[in-house]
């Protein structure tokens, strides 16, 4: 949406999570043992007919839908007791004598002033009251630039976005992104489709911008012709913007060019003094992602009226500041972008929003107190083992392919090899000493950290890529494939249940976090990443044919999910979710290898009724149950590159053999796919 941080990772769910606390009790021991739980089930279906109904249904009915959330899941569950641990561990700080402007301190000291809703609601529009006065004072072309170079050090989005990120081409060597932006609706879409729900977010937008200019007291006496004018600045921008799908390509977002080329493309915006005023004078070599947009952007720089110029930037400062600021604003803000777009019915409280932005602004100073209280350093050490093994199954399905030369496979397997992996957390942490946390307001130190942020990005342009730079909080439950950085990093907080079990047996964390790695893994081998090469460069190392054949079995997970009905008016985006759908594909078939070759010798028992192959699969459709509203459904059907949880459960089981084999789906089956559908990649 409009918060877009854009980093070139392969993300499996944007989700944290902590572990269980050090203090639990023996009943609580107990019960993380029944890693899978019987009344998570529902029995009543047949797994044939539904396996995502019959491992998950218990589950959803016991944890219906809360009203502050849109989706609600098992990892959504646990999000909300790693905000709460999170908490603790926060709140906990405030009762110990913590010197001034120590790394304590600072986390103390920004999340009491986000929780001050006393104090933030007496200040009213005071914390961007000057950002807004210097706007109004704008007169020239050059106060444009100056003020996109402002609200960019900011962390404001507006016009584009500028980040610095390794070379594709080059992977050793950080160079500036020029990235497409200035968007208040989620992407391009939603300006130029034709489909109701569409035409209905716009409507809406239209009377969210004049509400939002009424609440924020600015002296504009056409508020609705001021939003008018937005939307339309907005939507030149948009409508020369890549769709979600143009910009999952690496070849077409893949434009290196120096800065004479750069002001070629874009003669009326002087790039050169917006590289200057950000701190960037020399630039080298530039990506300039989306070629065709910054073309029109030169065009609508030049063209635009200086007073549109100034709702517009007025527009940025309060669509980002909104969630900051007062009650009345920070509400309004949320009846669009939370309610109406996600169709959740009441806020989330207010500290876990405040304990996200605590995690968003010092992440790895929270991450350092997080791993000392929670993560066992006996979970590493499993965790290698996990990705060793299934490197190894991973290797030994390459040699095994039938479709892939032996030219290409030697390649692959050489990647394979050179994979990095980050496990727990960072060992060189970030440094937060020149981050200025003040006692001023709760906004104004989210900024003065988005400009930390901003600095620190633009002194790495330029120089060699630090490969020891984490993208995740240590306390997050998520993990990572970096193309360019040819590497797969596990922060210590998906090291848990359900996804990791330190006590259960192998079949539970092969199909959980053993499945999580191989699909991080496949991301350096699906449609996407497989176009980068061991060391992360832009490399096409495939044989002609083999990358046709690639195609040709791609196009089969492509048309499956396609035909996905999520909704009675709504089909699944085979062609946008495919990289996951691959991943998910190539999790599978790896981890269950992984698996067998773990228990050859052991001939597992069944626990409470299910064999180590059934297991696998109850355990990997664990993860994914969840409750969701129909228009979260249709927002994450249009935005979102991962297929629901639904279907990446019962849209991915079906092409999957030893699924068949595990509960015995057969022909007639509503889960039995025939031979010639599967998609067979991995």
């Amino acid at each position: 949406m409009r918060r877009n941080i854009f980093l070139s990772l392969a993300i499996l769910c944007i989700i944290t999570y902590s572990c269980k606390p050090k203090t639990q009790n023996m009943e609580q021991k107990e019960k993380e043992f029944h890693a899978i739980n019987l009344s998570d089930l529902d029995t009543t279906v047949n797994p044939a007919d539904n396996f995502y109904q019959f491992a998950t249904g218990g589950w959803q009915k016991n944890n219906p839908l809360p009203d502050e959330e849109s989706r609600f899941g098992a990892f959504d569950l646990l999000a909300k007791e790693t905000n709460q641990k999170v908490n603790d561990l926060i709140t906990g700080l405030s009762e110990k004598e913590n010197p001034v402007n120590s790394i304590e301190w600072k986390i103390e000291t920004f999340y009491s002033m986000g929780m001050d809703t006393i104090k933030i609601n007496k200040d009213k529009m005071a914390p961007v009251q000057e950002l807004l006065d210097d706007i109004k004072n704008i007169k020239t072309k050059e106060d444009v630039l100056n003020e996109i170079v402002k609200l960019h050090k900011l962390g404001i989005p507006t016009c584009f976005a500028l980040f610095g990120a390794a070379d594709r081409e080059d992977s050793n060597m950080e160079i500036a992104y020029l990235y497409q932006g200035g968007l208040g609706l989620p992407n391009r879409d939603y300006y130029t489709s034709d489909d109701a729900r569409s035409v209905e977010i716009r409507t809406e937008y239209l009377k969210h911008v004049t509400k939002m200019f009424v609440i924020a007291g600015l002296e504009e006496d056409k508020e609705k012709l001021a939003a008018k004018k937005i939307f339309d600045f907005e939507y030149k921008l948009a409508n020369k913007s890549m769709t979600n799908l143009e910009l999952r390509d690496p070849f077409a977002t893949t434009n290196r060019m120096t800065i004479k080329e750069l002001n070629n493309l874009s003669p009326d915006f002087n790039f050169q003094t917006y590289f200057n005023l950000v701190g960037l004078p020399v630039v080298g070599t530039i990506n300039v992602s989306q070629p065709d947009f910054f073309k029109e952007f030169s065009k609508v720089y030049k063209s635009t009226d200086i007073e549109i110029w100034k709702l517009y930037f007025q527009w940025n400062v309060i669509n980002y500041s909104a969630q900051f600021l007062h009650s009345e604003i920070c509400d309004a803000d949320w009846e669009f972008y939370g309610k109406f777009l996600t169709g959740a019915l009441v806020q989330q409280p207010r500290w876990r929003k405040v304990v996200n932005k605590t995690n968003s602004c010092l992440g790895e100073a929270v991450g350092q107190i997080f791993v000392k209280e929670y993560f066992p350093p006996e979970a590493k050490q499993r965790m290698i083992d996990l990705v060793e093994n299934l490197r190894f199954a991973f290797g030994e399905r390459i040699k095994k392919l039938d479709w892939m030369s032996e030219e290409t496979k030697v390649k692959a397997l050489e990647k394979l090899a050179a994979i990095n992996v980050k496990i727990g957390y960072p060992d060189k942490w970030r440094d937060y000493e020149n981050l200025n946390i003040i006692d001023d307001y709760y906004l104004s130190n989210i900024l003065r950290a988005n400009e930390f942020e901003f600095i620190d990005m633009i002194s790495k342009i330029g120089r060699p890529v630090d490969k020891t730079e984490w993208f995740m909080n240590p306390q997050t439950v998520n993990a990572y494939y970096s193309a360019s950085m040819n590497e797969i990093c596990f922060p210590a907080g998906i090291l848990q249940p359900p996804f990791f079990y330190l006590e259960a047996d192998d079949a539970v964390n092969y199909g959980a976090i053993g499945v999580v790695i191989g699909h991080e893994m496949t991301h350096g081998f699906d449609d996407k990443g497989r176009n980068y090469d061991k060391e992360g460069n832009l490399n096409d190392w495939w044989t002609e044919e083999d990358a046709k054949r690639f195609d040709e079995k791609s196009k089969i997970l492509v048309e499956r999910f396609d035909n996905i009905l999520v909704l009675p008016d709504l089909f699944a985006d085979g062609k946008l979710s495919l990289g996951e759908n691959i991943a998910d594909y190539g999790g599978l078939k790896i981890s269950f290898d992984a698996l067998m070759i773990a228990i050859a010798d052991k001939k597992p028992e069944k626990i409470d009724g299910f064999t180590a192959e059934q297991r696998f699969y109850l355990s990997y459709a664990k993860i994914w149950g969840q409750n969701i509203r129909e228009t979260e459904i249709r927002r994450r059907t249009k935005e979102d590159v991962h297929s629901l949880g639904e279907w990446r459960v019962n849209g991915q089981l079906p092409g999957i053999s030893e699924f068949h084999e595990a509960f015995g789906i057969k022909e007639g089956d509503k889960m039995y796919l025939p031979t010639e559908k599967w998609a067979s990649i991995w």
